[in-house]
C-alpha cells in the first residue's frame, strides 16, 4: 500500500516541478534557468528513484534505491528554499510545494527506516 502512495505522490509531485519549471522559464521579465534546472533534475528524480526501487533485485537494492529517492527529495527541498528566498517563487506557491516535498521525505524515511 505504501508502495503505491509512494509512487503516485511522487509522480504528482514530478508534474508539479515540471510546470514550476515552464513558468520559471518562461516568465517575461524573470527568466530563471539555473536554479530551476537543479530543482528540474532533482524533483523529478524522485520518482524516477522510486519506480526503480519498485523493481528491485532484492530488499537491500529496494532500500538503496528508496534511499536515493529520500536523497533527491532533501536536495530538492533545498532547491526550493533558495529558489524562495531568493525571490523566484511567492510564498503561496513554495507554501504549497514544499508541503508536498515534506510529505514525500516523510514517507520516504518511513520507508527506508522500516526496510530491513
Amino acid at each position: 500500500m505504501k508502495e503505491s502512495v509512494i509512487k503516485d505522490k511522487s509522480k504528482d509531485f514530478a508534474l508539479r516541478i515540471i510546470k514550476m519549471y515552464q513558468y520559471l522559464t518562461s516568465q517575461a521579465n524573470n527568466k530563471e534557468y539555473v536554479l530551476s534546472k537543479q530543482v528540474l533534475r532533482s524533483g523529478t528524480s524522485i520518482g524516477a528513484n522510486v519506480k526503480e526501487a519498485l523493481r528491485g533485485q532484492s530488499r537491500p537494492d529496494f532500500r538503496a534505491k528508496m534511499n536515493i529517492a529520500l536523497k533527491e527529495a532533501s536536495e530538492t527541498e533545498y532547491w526550493l528554499e533558495l529558489l524562495y528566498e531568493s525571490g523566484y517563487i511567492d510564498e503561496s506557491s513554495y507554501t504549497s510545494i514544499i508541503n508536498d516535498n515534506r510529505e514525500l521525505i516523510k514517507i520516504l524515511t518511513m520507508i527506508v527506516k522500516n526496510t530491513v
